[in-house]
């Protein structure tokens, strides 16, 4: 019997992987808020930085951990149906950062510490616009849709420090596909050099 995963099997489990690390992180986060620090005004999240590296590895997949990730925030932090619409598919805005992915490629975004970083940003600024449009689409004033950009700006620097990390990682922050014929060309040189 072949113990070896097919391609969508390992997919589903990194993307499974990625979106326990996300529910994990948002809980803490979210609940640490909540009880110890009621009185900050600023928020940090996961969402953008973990969002970011699926969209590295997965592409468009990264879809499903920026609703995730919305919905997340919401049930941690008791939302309202409005706040669930607002987060959920505002967070969809992120996935312009593919253009990004798709012009400068993942390993000059490994490689390059600004393209990185900025990469990172891009994501996080695309993420907040996107629940500023659907907030003010759904009657918020527009101080209040300037809100999510002031209140969530340390989770810019939270998802440029995770990202940064990444990739630093060999395989982190790189296409899965491309990652596992590299590793399995590395396997065959290896085998071959005795």
């Amino acid at each position: 019997m072949d113990n070896h995963l097919t391609f969508k099997q390992y997919r589903r489990m990194d993307l499974i992987f990625f979106a326990v690390i996300l529910a994990v992180a948002e809980g803490l986060i979210i609940t640490a808020g909540s009880k110890w620090y009621r009185d900050q005004l600023y928020t940090v999240s996961a969402a953008a930085a973990v969002t970011g590296i699926v969209m590295m590895r997965w592409g468009k997949y990264g879809a499903i951990h920026a609703v995730l990730a919305g919905i997340l925030y919401c049930f941690f932090g008791h939302g309202t149906p409005r706040q669930y619409l607002i987060y959920g598919i505002g967070n969809l805005l992120s996935l312009v950062s593919l253009l990004y992915i798709r012009h400068f490629g993942d390993k000059r975004i490994r490689e390059d510490l600004l393209t990185t970083l900025m990469y990172a940003l891009c994501t996080q600024l695309l993420m907040q616009l996107g629940r500023a449009l659907v907030a003010l689409l759904t009657g918020a004033s527009l101080n209040a849709c300037l809100n999510f950009f002031t209140t969530d700006a340390l989770s810019g620097l939270f998802t440029m420090v995770i990202i940064w990390i990444a990739a630093r990682l060999d395989g982190m922050l790189e296409d899965q596909k491309n990652y596992l014929l590299r590793l399995k060309k590395e396997q065959e040189e290896n085998k071959g050099g005795y």
